[in-house]
Order: structure tokens, then C-alpha cells, then sequence
């Protein structure tokens, strides 16, 4: 790959971060146009890329030898023919069918194919060593510099709101405690999840960037960095900061006691320790923890109220749901259900934007009389409703292709975005789409790690580093969702990928 071209990919890939700041997202600039800014700029970027990559006669020649990526190619043309066709016809209570439209499902079937372009063009490159490094610097640095000094200033946006923040790292400590929905920061970010999923990623690189480049610069992003993750107040990045460092110096030990193939910096792992040490003292006063504890304390006191020691309104509430079912039937009884819902629904510790905008109370009140004789515990379970939701929005249409095909993403986020992705891609697109377009992360992964493990000349500590970074996206995307939908981890996560790829059976020497 020339340098014109390599150039564009490292500059296309420190584009994202900005590229998913909020704004873009949400009125006025996302109403402009039919699709997100960003969006067509990846678009066109990633085209262009492609017709560079491609005007090169080896790259054509290289690619007819690699007949699987021909038959993947194959595989994803007719499955997204045949997904298109099946998502158009749909039965459903809601009478705008979810906000469905082919346009938009099409728009996203392209947006989830451009990381994995990347990811080839990035794995047939030549980009080395000392580029990949400037380009992970320069992410951890506009990332983590920017929700530092956004927080600091009282300048940043809410992990869980799109308000300004109320107090900064400062106020954690102050004898007035504020809440953690006040002080948790995720900068000029759309989504907390996805940049703590991001941050998660990138942190064994710039830990790996650190001990084997020791210097002031690295020091600091290092900071940096690690007091972005825990002001973003997400338990991936507050406690993906701790794991992340554990496991770093696991592998850091690994590499020298036993691979003998890297020395101990003395110095960076020091300043390591001691970061994971403050850490350890900050993270119990960090946002993160207050909405855990917060969590808790609500569960416990509205699982007493109800099981122990309920107030008179509530016994009222309870005694009216259950005269008004015994004195209605069909559509009277259909219409008190939606009567009490609208007044009562907060009594029952219901998510207010599940029951009256994501699966509507108007349209199907008896699942949501279901849902109220769940545990508390499992009403407040957001992911745990999520997938209710959906099962049942599957159970109305009725069609055995939807295991395989999906419901179609546009439907899929219009109810609500399922905090569990794989999962969630798999009510989309089905368990075929899902395989397609993010299970192969999870095979490229598989495969690396296999190649890791038989040869020794692979066991670089690079690349354990890398495979660790791309573990580390793909559990967090599981575990909270909002990740692999999103072209700003995919992008960024498709390059650390394909350098993986690249550098796997190439590395001579000890890293």
C-alpha cells in the first residue's frame, strides 16, 4: 500500500472520535438531512479508500486468491437481498410499524459493512510499527483529553442525560455529595458506553506504548486517560481501568518470566502501580459506584415498600387494578387497563419511556399487566424488559424467519436498543445477519488467538496486546451494549483488528 493511501486510513481512523460527537446526533444537524453527517462522511471516506486500495493491480490480483473473501462477499449481498425482502412485510400493534423504512435499513446494512472493509484494507497494508503507535497516542489523546478538560470546566455532557454536568472531579470529595447523574461525564460524546467501550479497547495499548516507550508524553496519557474512565461513571470503564491494568501487568510478566522475549521497565511499571493504587482510592468516591450503591438502596426500598411495608396509595393501587380485572371484560377491559397504566405505571417501577413510547401501554396493555407481576427486581432490570419487549413484538408477527432474518434494526431501535449486543443483532438481522456482520469479529478473534497459540514466532507481546485490546471491546459490547452498532468503536476496533491480522506470522524478533 502506498503512502498517499496508508496516510488517508490513519487520518480517516482520527477522525472518529470527533465524528460521534453528540450534536451530530440530535436537532438541528441530524434533521438536515435524510442520514447523519457522519455517517455519509464514513461513507465517502470508506468508498474512497476502497477505489485507492483497489486501483493498485496487485490488490486485484491478491484478492483472487483469497476465495473467502469472495464467498463472504457472495454471502453478504444475497443475505442482505433476502433480509430486505423479509423485513418489509411485518404484523404489528403499533400502527406506525416501528418507524420502519427499507431506505433506512438499507442505509444501515452499508454503515455495518464499512469496518470490515477497513479491516482488510488495514490487514493487506504495510502501515508500521511506529505509525500504529502515533495513531493509538493520538486516539487515547483526543478522546481522553477532551473529557478531562470538558469535566474540568463543567463543560461536559451527562453520561446519563444530555445536560451539562453539575460538578466536576472535584465535587466528588466535597462534604455535599452530589448525584452520580450530576457529576458522570462523557465529554462532547453521543453515547458513555461506546467511549467507555472505546477507552476499555485502547487502554492495553497505550499500557504497552508506555512501558516499552517510557517517556513524559506517555506518562501523561496515561493519566489522562485513566481519569476519562473514571469520569465517564460507566462500570465498563471504571472498573474496565482496573481489570485492564491487572491484566496488563499478568501478561507484562507472562512475556518476561516465562516468553523471556521483553525486559521490565522498572519505571513505567511503577508508574503503573501507582496509578492502579490511586486509582483504588478514587474509584469508591467516582460515579460509577454512587450509581451502583444508588441502584441498590432503590431496589431494596421499593422491594420492601411492596413486600412489607407498602403505604396506603399503593394497597389502593393494587385493590383498584384488581377490581377493575374482575369487573371488565373484552374492550372495557382493554380500556381501564390503558386508564391505569397511564395513571399507575410509575407505582410498579416501570421504565416511563418503555411503557409509553418504546412498546406502548395504548397498544398492548396486557403485556405490560404481565410485566407488573415480575419481581421489582426483574422490572427494573432495563435489559431484562428490553428483551420482553422484543419477544413480544416477535410473538405478534409470528414468523419463523425472524430467528434467521430478523425484525430489521430500524424496528429494532425505535422500540429500544437492547444494552446486549450480539443479542441485540440478533433480533435485527437474525442469527444469520448477526454471524455476518459482528460474529466475525468474534471468528477473526478466535482465529487469532489460535494462531497465537501455535506458533511461537506470533507470541509477540504486541500482539497479546492486541488480541487483549479486541477481547476487551468485543466482552464490553456484551456486557453493556451500544457498541458494535456504532461505527466509531467498529472503525477503531477494525484497525487494531487488521493490524492484528497484519501482524500475525510477521513478528521476527521480541517486541
Amino acid at each position: 500500500m502506498n503512502n498517499k493511501i496508508k496516510k488517508s486510513l490513519y487520518w480517516f481512523i482520527l477522525l472518529q472520535p470527533f465524528l460521534d460527537f453528540y450534536w451530530f446526533y440530535n436537532p438541528p444537524l441530524s434533521t438536515i438531512l435524510p442520514f447523519t453527517f457522519p455517517t455519509i462522511i464514513r461513507i465517502f471516506a470508506v468508498a474512497t479508500l476502497l477505489g485507492m486500495f483497489f486501483s493498485k493491480k496487485y490488490h486485484w490480483q491478491k484478492i483472487g486468491k483469497h476465495w473467502w473473501i469472495i464467498a463472504y462477499t457472495i454471502v453478504l449481498i444475497i443475505y442482505s437481498a433476502l433480509h430486505i425482502w423479509h423485513v418489509k412485510s411485518f404484523v404489528s400493534v403499533n400502527p406506525n410499524d416501528y418507524g420502519y423504512t427499507t431506505t433506512g435499513e438499507i442505509f444501515y446494512l452499508i454503515r455495518m459493512f464499512l469496518p470490515i472493509v477497513v479491516l482488510y484494507i488495514t490487514a493487506n497494508s504495510n502501515t508500521e510499527k511506529k505509525d500504529f503507535v502515533r495513531v493509538i497516542q493520538s486516539l487515547v489523546a483526543s478522546i481522553s483529553i477532551t473529557i478531562v478538560l470538558s469535566n474540568l470546566f463543567l463543560i461536559s455532557l451527562m453520561s446519563y442525560g444530555n445536560q451539562f454536568i453539575q460538578g466536576n472531579i472535584f465535587s466528588w470529595f466535597s462534604g455535599k455529595r452530589m448525584s452520580y447523574f450530576l457529576l458522570a461525564s462523557k465529554g462532547f460524546f453521543n453515547f458513555a458506553n461506546t467511549i467507555s467501550a472505546i477507552l476499555f479497547m485502547l487502554l492495553p495499548l497505550m499500557l504497552y506504548i508506555l512501558v516499552t516507550q517510557f517517556n513524559l508524553i506517555n506518562v501523561i496519557l496515561y493519566i489522562f486517560q485513566s481519569l476519562a474512565m473514571l469520569e465517564l461513571g460507566t462500570k465498563v470503564a471504571a472498573y474496565g481501568l482496573i481489570i485492564s491494568s491487572a491484566i496488563f501487568v499478568f501478561l507484562y510478566l507472562i512475556h518476561h518470566f516465562v516468553f523471556k522475549n521483553i525486559k521490565i521497565n522498572n519505571y513505567a511499571i511503577s508508574i503503573i502501580v501507582l496509578g492502579t493504587l490511586a486509582t483504588g482510592l478514587i474509584v469508591p468516591f467516582s460515579p460509577a459506584i454512587q450509581r451502583g450503591n444508588f441502584e441498590e438502596k432503590i431496589t431494596e426500598l421499593r422491594s420492601n415498600k411492596k413486600n412489607h411495608i407498602k403505604s396506603h396509595k399503593q394497597v389502593d393501587v393494587s385493590q383498584t387494578l384488581k377490581e377493575g380485572l374482575k369487573k371488565h371484560s373484552g374492550k372495557k377491559r382493554e380500556k381501564f387497563l390503558k386508564n391505569f397504566f397511564a395513571k399507575y405505571s410509575d407505582f410498579y417501577s416501570l421504565n416511563s419511556r418503555f411503557v409509553k413510547q418504546s412498546y406502548s401501554y395504548k397498544y398492548d396493555p396486557e403485556f405490560w399487566l404481565e410485566i407488573i407481576k415480575l419481581p421489582v427486581q426483574d422490572r427494573m432490570n432495563n435489559r431484562l424488559i428490553e428483551q420482553k419487549m422484543l419477544n413480544q413484538v416477535l410473538k405478534t408477527n409470528n414468523n419463523k424467519l425472524d430467528k434467521w432474518l430478523g425484525i430489521s434494526y430500524v424496528r429494532e431501535t425505535n422500540i429500544f436498543n437492547l444494552e446486549r449486543d450480539f443479542i441485540a443483532q440478533t433480533y435485527s438481522l437474525g442469527l444469520i445477519g448477526m454471524i455476518i456482520f459482528v460474529g466475525i469479529y468474534l471468528v477473526i478473534l478466535i482465529y487469532a488467538g489460535f494462531k497465537w497459540i501455535i506458533n511461537s514466532q506470533n507470541r509477540s507481546f504486541l500482539n497479546s496486546c492486541l488480541l487483549t485490546s479486541s477481547s476487551f471491546l468485543i466482552f464490553s459490547s456484551y456486557y453493556s451494549g451500544n457498541v458494535m452498532d456504532f461505527l466509531t468503536a467498529t472503525l477503531i476496533l477494525s484497525f487494531i483488528m487488521g493490524y492484528l491480522l497484519k501482524s500475525l506470522n510477521t513478528t521476527k524478533k521480541a517486541a
